[in-house]
């Protein structure tokens, strides 16, 4: 039997290093900054709300504008899959509504849930800066 050639651990370090570029391609993860038109589509109706959205790293900050009122988003990113919630005053009743979806450049879409109060979809489009 042959022995296999050696190789050493400065060429073997070298490609490890070579490789640190492929292996790290969620570094092109999906960047949700910006201002997003929401389309929501539920059984009790429709509505557009407003999410004007800053992303660092992993954590989505930000401001919700429509049915509700005014109030900050709170969210994470992780590749492709985001999640939104908010928390705002309903009738007198406090309520946590999540947006959970997924992005794709300047898209988005997924599932809301506004508590125990039912759920529906939506659709987001994020605003060009000509559009703003």
């Amino acid at each position: 039997m042959r022995n296999a050639p050696r190789i050493s651990k400065p060429l073997i370090l070298v490609a490890a290093v070579a490789l640190v570029p492929l292996l790290a391609t969620g570094a092109d993860e999906a960047d949700v900054t910006g201002t997003w038109t929401m389309n929501v589509e539920t059984g009790m109706g429709s509505g557009s709300p407003t999410f004007t959205l800053t992303q660092d790293g992993d954590t989505i900050t930000g401001t919700y504008k429509g049915f509700f009122g005014e109030a900050p988003v709170t969210g994470t990113i992780s590749g492709d899959e985001v999640a939104l919630s908010i928390e705002v005053s309903a009738q007198g009743q406090d309520l946590k509504v999540d947006y959970v979806g997924t992005v794709d450049r300047d898209t988005m879409s997924g599932k809301v849930v506004f508590g125990e109060y039912g759920e529906g979809t939506f659709e987001g489009t994020r605003k060009q800066p000509d559009e703003e």
